[in-house]
């Protein structure tokens, strides 16, 4: 089971989806650097603000991804690949939500209804696995 390409390739997204997170903060280091915002300030430069925001927002949601990915993928037998399949929709959301944020508040809308509606697909299949596994225990 630990060798399963489901359960692979959720390892594999969800390493992705950490190195998406550090990327952004990088961007963060970054803009701090470039517009002169010394720590531990946590505004500033508009730039700066919009950086930290798409990293704080991701961060925010990745104690609800990582969980509903893997009860996902261990619940949720009847589609295998669902799991990493949403978790690269999740991830996707993510990166257009920062570009979008990046160029101007306003336009971070479809990058974070993407990312909301894999976690919420996520949320739904993981209850149903589970619901489903437990009348097959009982």
């Amino acid at each position: 089971m630990l060798a399963s390409p489901a359960v692979l390739s959720t390892a594999l997204v969800t390493i992705l989806a950490i190195v998406v997170y550090f990327y952004m903060g990088v961007r963060v280091g970054q803009m701090r650097v470039k517009h002169g915002v010394k720590a531990p300030a946590t505004s500033g430069h508009p730039a700066f603000d919009r950086a930290f925001r798409v990293q704080m927002n991701t961060l925010e949601h990745l104690p609800v991804l990582i969980p509903l990915l893997w009860l996902t993928t261990l619940y949720f037998q009847t589609i295998p690949m669902a799991a990493p399949a949403l978790g690269i929709i999740w991830i996707i959301g993510r990166i257009v939500y920062m570009d979008g944020y990046m160029k101007d508040p306003e336009k971070r809308g479809p990058g974070f209804g993407l990312s909301a509606l894999a976690e919420m697909l996520l949320l739904v299949l993981a209850l149903f696995g589970i619901i489903a596994a437990f009348f097959t225990a009982v």
